[in-house]
Parts: structure tokens; C-alpha cells; sequence
């Protein structure tokens, strides 16, 4: 089955889905006044620095302080764009020896840098910073003031890597580091040089603004969602990107045909009725993903649970009692959970320490078997993780690089019924759901509705969102009148027609 990037743009929000096989295996949202500052270079301030930490932090102009770490500063990142999410692993820079400096020498109190976001503020924590500013492209990443060479760990074949660190050694500029993306392995030298063009001129860019501006400030924002999507996403393996959108869709067709030309054909204006994220079934797995127990197709089930400094899933054999002894009935429940961990894995974008209770196994060669499929199964995902060999207890410990909020994070808020102990789905998730079956019910022109809801998702359309209660309205001349009921759940809500 063919792989799909479905883009669903409402005036609220921007949905981006990731489909290999028909299965949504990735999702991306930004909503108005809500957009992720990962990327995103300022020039800002040093406000405190901490010389046991060897870290400062740097006021950029957001809500809190930012975190910059002084191997952030000096040279040698491990991972230099972990907006990349991963699939750019490459070659460790060498470090610079400054094995005697320390933070206090590198930056004081009031002094000015510019600085790159590479984690957004997650929590209660600020925004991860760094120094060592990248500037990606489609095919390639420019790395200002690095004289470094790399080529993405994901093209395997030793010939074509050969090739294009030869290529880039020919092309790269006097005083950049550069680093070959993968999907420059199907690219013309035109096009990654192109690439290159379009890079120098944006960090010129950036370097005039930079000389102009006083800390804090916003010297160059990332690409929105939209544009992202189609600059890191749209590689060879994906055979279509669908947008439901057509002022977008113009945009997107207008960006690709300047920048990548060989993609534009693959941009699609979805004009079906239905809702197209109903349409591919990606609202029914995002439900899923809210769970906290996943069934098994066997009867067997995960629990998934997160905490502040780590995710827990524990596997169950439930309902499955198998057909031979227990230890093969054990075998196959874990196995089989194997393939849903690993898929809820990303789907949830889970990260940071990730402990797995497996069903305990008697014999080792099961135990490798399980592991073995749980490193096989993590291969699609873009972001780095690490797993670790099932311990006595049956438990496999992994890490997997976190650079944004889980699912559950971005999609619930904390439960006010359970004092903070449960998610549920945030009043705007929930408020922007009813806008959009407002938007393609189907109903006579004149039809009365009300809307039944919590008195908190009622006051957030009957006000911030009166203007596209109005516009639905308008568009189908119609009356909807938003009703409060105090006895219902935050979640739960009733659209129904008016009896004349």
C-alpha cells in the first residue's frame, strides 16, 4: 500500500497525519498562537548563569527562560538538529579541546548571542537552546562556522554514500559544515546546489538582522506545519501529500514548484464531503491513541501509562488463553504486543525513558526473540532510540529522543475531576471537534441546531469562536444556538436539530 501526508487546515488549527500502509504513524498539530518555536533563531540575553550546572539561561522573550548548556556552546554537539527529529543522525563533530574552560568563561550576565531552539519548552521547563545554529533544507542541513562533512544514517548503501560526501566536499561553501539529508540520495547535483543558494541567502539574512536587532528578538521564524511538511516529509517514500485546503494547496504547489519541482505533482487538493481525516480513518485511531488500555487482536492487551520522567507499558495476556502451553501463549501475546508497542510508540510520540513489562519468559532464545522484534520494529521511526536487553524482572528498557510534547500532552488537558490524576481532552480540542461536524453536517437551509456542551467549551464558542460559529452560519444558512448543561462531562456534548 502506498504511504500518504494528509494535511487537514481549519481557521483553528493545522492536523498533519503520516500514513504508511493506510496506518496513521505520525501526527503533527499546531494551533493558532500555539506554533512550536523549534528552529526558530533570536538573538537573546544571558540572564543567569550557573556555574555548577555549567549552563546559562537566556531570555529570548518567551514566557520562560531558555536553557543553554555550555556543550551547547563549545563545540562538539551530539546532536546538533534535534528538530530533525532524528532522521538525520550522523557523524559525531569532533570536539574542540576545552576541557579547562568553563561556563563563566565562555558567557557572562548581560552579554548578547544568538541563539537556536532545539527543544520547545516541555513542562515546567524552559526551551533547549543551543549556539551552533543549523539551517535545514530539503536536501541538505547548512551548518554556519562548522567545517564538518556529513551524510544521513539512514542511506545505507556505502556507494552512494561515498558519492555524496564527494559531491558535498565539491559544492560546500568556504566556512560551512553541511550535511546531506536523506532524501538527497535521489536528488541532482542542480537541485542540492539550488538548496545551498537558498540557505546562504537566508543566513545572510539572518546575519544582517541579527546586527540591527537588540535581545530579546525574533531574528527568523522556522516553516509553519504546513511548510514543514512538505520540506521534511516528502521523501521518496512517500508517494502523495493530500490537502484539504486551497489557498494552501496553491501555496504549497507555488512553494514545491520553485524549490523542489520534482514533488510538485505529488501535492493533491482533497475536494471529497467528507471530513478528510474521517476519510482515511485517522479520527478513529487518534481516539485510540487517547487510551490508556489497547486491545490486542489476540484478546491480549497494553496498558499505557505516563509519568513526568517516564512512560510505563505493561503487556496482558487477558482474554487470550492460546492453544498449546503457556510459555507459547506468553511468546505469541508479547510479540504481538511488540508491534502495537512500537506503533503507539510514535503515534503518541512517547520519549524520554520507556520501561516495557513484558510477560516474564522462561526460556532466553524467547526472550532475544522479543527483543529482536522490538529493535525491528523501531526501524521506521525517525526519532533515535535505544533498547536494551530484557532484564530478569522481564522488563526492556529503551530511550527515545524527545523533542516536543507527547500526543496526550498536546490533545488533554489535566483532568479537573480527578484533580489533575487523568487527562481528558482540552476544552479547545473538544470545542474545535464540534466546529468541525458543524461544518459538514448536512441540513436544510433555515434549520434551527443547538449545541449542547460543557459551560466551558459553550463560553469558548459562544465567544473566541463566535466568528466561526457565525461563518458556518452564514455559509449554510443556518441557526445554531449554544446551550450550556452543567451536568455534562467536559468531553461530552449534543448537536441537535430544533422542533418547529
Amino acid at each position: 500500500m502506498s504511504n500518504e501526508l494528509l494535511i487537514n487546515i481549519t481557521k483553528q488549527e493545522c492536523r498533519v497525519a503520516l500514513l504508511e500502509g493506510g496506518q496513521v504513524v505520525e501526527f503533527y498539530i499546531e494551533r493558532k498562537g500555539d506554533s512550536s518555536y523549534v528552529g526558530n533563531i533570536y538573538k537573546g540575553k544571558v540572564v543567569k548563569v550557573l556555574k555548577g550546572m555549567q549552563a546559562c539561561f537566556v531570555d529570548i522573550g518567551l514566557d520562560k527562560a531558555a536553557f543553554l548548556y555550555v556543550d551547547d556552546i563549545k563545540g562538539g554537539i551530539k546532536e546538533l538538529y534535534p528538530f530533525l527529529e532524528g532522521e538525520e543522525e550522523t557523524e559525531i563533530i569532533p570536539k574542540i579541546d576545552y576541557k579547562d574552560v568553563s561556563i563563566e568563561e565562555l558567557v557572562q550576565e548581560g552579554q548578547e548571542i544568538l541563539v537556536q531552539v532545539a527543544k520547545d519548552p516541555i513542562g515546567t521547563k524552559g526551551a533547549r537552546v543551543t549556539s551552533r545554529i543549523t539551517l535545514p533544507g530539503r536536501y541538505v542541513v547548512l551548518m554556519p562556522g562548522m567545517e564538518h562533512i556529513g551524510v544521513s544514517r539512514k542511506i545505507e548503501d556505502e556507494t552512494k554514500r561515498k558519492h555524496l560526501k564527494e559531491l558535498a566536499a565539491k559544492i560546500k561553501p568556504a566556512g560551512f559544515g553541511l550535511i546531506m539529508r536523506t532524501v538527497s540520495e535521489d536528488a541532482t547535483e542542480e537541485e542540492i546546489q539550488r538548496d545551498i543558494d537558498f540557505l546562504l541567502l537566508l543566513w545572510d539574512n539572518i546575519q544582517k538582522k541579527k546586527e540591527k536587532a537588540h535581545a530579546p528578538f525574533l531574528i527568523h521564524s522556522e516553516f509553519d506545519l504546513v511548510l514543514r511538511s512538505l520540506r521534511d516529509f516528502m521523501s521518496q517514500n512517500v508517494d502523495r501529500m493530500i490537502i484539504d485546503n486551497y489557498i494552501e494547496w496553491q501555496r504549497l504547489k507555488e512553494f514545491a514548484q520553485v524549490y523542489f519541482p520534482r514533488i510538485a505533482d505529488k501535492i493533491e487538493l482533497y475536494e471529497g464531503e467528507e471530513p478528510i481525516f474521517d476519510a482515511f480513518g485517522i479520527e478513529v485511531d487518534l481516539e485510540r491513541a487517547l487510551h490508556r488500555k489497547v486491545w490486542l487482536k489476540s484478546g491480549g492487551y497494553i496498558v499505557i501509562d505516563q509519568t513526568e520522567a517516564m512512560t510505563v507499558i505493561d503487556v496482558n495476556t487477558g482474554k487470550f488463553v492460546g492453544k498449546e502451553n503457556l510459555e507459547d501463549t506468553i511468546l505469541r501475546t508479547n510479540l504481538e504486543a511488540v508491534k502495537e508497542i512500537a506503533y503507539q510508540i510514535r503515534l503518541r510520540n512517547l520519549g524520554g525513558i520507556i520501561l516495557i513489562d513484558f510477560i516474564d519468559m522462561e526460556k532466553d532464545e524467547n526472550k532475544q526473540k522479543v527483543i529482536n522484534a522490538m529493535t525491528e520494529a523501531m526501524k521506521k521511526d525517525r526519532a533515535k532510540t535505544t533498547i536494551y536487553n530484557i532484564t530478569e524482572l522481564g522488563i526492556v528498557q529503551m530511550t527515545r529522543k524527545r523533542t516536543r510534547e507527547s500526543l496526550e500532552h498536546t490533545l488533554c488537558d489535566s483532568c479537573p475531576y480527578c484533580e489533575g490524576k487523568g487527562r481528558v481532552k482540552s476544552i479547545r480540542t473538544v470545542a474545535y471537534e464540534i466546529l468541525r461536524k458543524l461544518k459538514f453536517m448536512t441540513v436544510p437551509q433555515g434549520t434551527e441546531l443547538t449545541v449542547v456542551t460543557n459551560p466551558s467549551v459553550a463560553d469558548l464558542l459562544s465567544d473566541e469562536e463566535r466568528d466561526s460559529i457565525e461563518e458556518i452560519e452564514n455559509s449554510k444558512k443556518i441557526r445554531i444556538t449554544i446551550k450550556k448543561d452543567t451536568m455534562l462531562h467536559q468531553e461530552n456534548y449534543s448537536i441537535h436539530k430544533n422542533l418547529s
